[in-house]
């Protein structure tokens, strides 16, 4: 019986709002990647116009703060989460414009010193629930 899956975003609701929707924005990106199942057909509109397809399942971005982030980064390496699809964004990648250099700062840069401004989580819907089910969602 296939399991009931999950996908949420936490982000640092102390971060910019500009620095919010980047993190959000690169996370998407990489989880539309990493899952191209998730993604729907294009569709299209009563005029003949042709849109992207979007999720077919719904995203929720909560809130988090920069020591939660963290913990839940360690926590994810935990043998009862290995199997959740997750995506990072910290500070090492925040700061680089070209992905080479990226690729190189965060192969010098320890695991403890990356500040974390979010995570994206896939995976079974009970095991995302005990990561995050005390989280409230990210408002403006």
């Amino acid at each position: 019986m296939a399991r009931e899956q999950k996908c949420v975003m936490v982000i640092d609701a102390a971060l910019p709002l500009g620095l919010i929707a980047n993190t959000a924005a690169m996370l998407g990106i990489t989880i539309g990647k990493l899952l191209p199942q998730i993604v729907g057909e294009d569709v299209t509109d009563a005029s003949g116009k042709t849109h992207a397809g979007i999720s077919t399942i719904p995203i929720s971005v909560l809130r988090g703060d920069a020591a939660l982030l963290g913990d839940m980064r360690r926590r994810l390496f935990e043998p009862e989460f290995a199997e959740l699809t997750t995506v990072d964004f910290s500070d090492v990648a925040q700061k680089i414009n070209r992905y080479e250099d990226f690729a190189r700062k965060t192969a010098e840069t320890p695991e403890r010193e990356h500040a974390y401004y979010g995570i994206a989580l896939f995976g079974d819907k009970r095991k995302i629930n005990r990561l995050t089910g005390m989280l409230p969602l990210l408002r403006a």
